[in-house]
């Protein structure tokens, strides 16, 4: 929507004025503003101001680490790089035109491509506590055991009726496929603890905190841009992949090679170690959507809406196929190249 009047314009001159910019026009794109002005064109964007502390210090730290795939924050006149105003904080940064001149598959490259760069300029080894490490272990592997209960006890409940539900009879023909999934993501996550139950360092990264297609944008150029830092963080690099790989798999049944090959254009620029691959692999395969459904019916009282939790059940299968796809193919290519380098080391 496109706003001229003076009463869209006027809340704005006090904040922009701050960048000596002159606003003719604004339009409305959620919470960031399309300033037209006399200087050209911007995003002025609007958050809360607990945050913009941390965000402005990474972006400033990834800069100073020669990281500049982010969309330029302007500073003010007087060197801040946000503006309080009204209980909130204002940034600004050139308006990105976003025209993809490429297909979908060569974004998503470039954007894991990129990601790969942003993890490997801000990568460091911390200490880590071997008390917490092994606590962290100890709680994972209860809830592991607790969701493992729970489909046990439910297929019992189920399996005792005469006549069960359309629900309870669908899952029962899911149950061995969610506790298999279950049984690998705990191995993997097992084998993960072995391995560095006696290390003190671990890698740490800043992620991005919001990763989707939609925060890397093109400039006139044809170069990616990631915007939406505001929740990047010191974590696991696991972080970033994991939620961008499961929104990829809410699709019906599918090899989704295109997914695999997203993680080794990645793995290309920051491989993972050992260690990391398989706690990726671990929470990868957990099959935590399809258990928080049958978890969801399990626990609500009469009566339920059959069709709906059918429907969501279907759904979460679907999921759990499309992971386990995924992560079946990435342990038989880890094993391959594992294997090929012991023979290589051999001749």
């Amino acid at each position: 929507m496109l706003m001229s009047d003076s009463n869209q314009l006027e809340p704005l001159i006090p904040i922009l004025k701050n960048y000596q910019v002159k606003p003719y026009f604004v339009e409305e794109h959620g919470n960031i503003k399309k300033i037209y002005s006399d200087k050209g064109t911007f995003a002025l964007k609007k958050i809360v101001p607990t945050t913009g502390t941390d965000f402005v210090r990474h972006v400033h730290l990834l800069y100073q680490k020669g990281f500049n795939r982010i969309v330029p924050i302007f500073p003010t006149m007087d060197g801040r790089y946000g503006v309080l105003h009204d209980k909130n904080l204002y940034y600004l940064m050139p308006w990105m035109s976003n025209e993809i001149k490429e297909d979908r598959t060569h974004k998503h490259l470039q954007l894991f491509r990129e990601l790969a760069r942003l993890h490997t300029l801000s990568a460091k080894e911390i200490n880590v506590n071997k008390d917490e490490r092994e606590e962290h272990y100890d709680k994972t592997i209860a809830l592991l055991d607790k969701n493992q209960e729970l489909l046990d006890g439910f297929i019992d409940e189920c399996e005792k009726k005469t006549y069960m539900s359309p629900f309870e009879l669908l899952f029962c023909l899911y149950y061995n496929e969610i506790s298999q999934a279950l049984r690998f993501s705990k191995t993997k996550f097992e084998e993960w603890y072995e391995k560095t139950k006696e290390d003190e360092k671990a890698r740490m990264v800043i992620t991005h905190g919001k990763l989707s297609s939609e925060h890397f944008l093109y400039d006139d150029k044809g170069y990616g841009y990631f915007i939406n830092f505001e929740n990047a963080r010191y974590g696991s690099p696991i972080h970033d992949l994991l939620p961008y790989l499961s929104r990829s798999f809410n699709t019906q049944p599918t090899r989704n090679d295109e997914a695999i090959e997203w993680v080794y254009h990645y793995f290309k620029y920051f491989p993972f170690k050992t260690d990391e691959k398989l706690l990726f692999f671990s929470y990868l395969a957990y099959p935590i959507p399809i258990i928080q459904v049958v978890e969801r019916y399990y626990k609500k009282e009469q009566p339920k809406n059959e069709l709906k939790f059918v429907r969501m059940l279907q759904r979460k299968y679907w999921h759990l196929k499309n992971s386990e796809y995924v992560v079946m193919r990435m342990t038989e290519l880890d094993e391959q190249e594992r294997q090929a380098k012991e023979g290589a080391q051999q001749q």
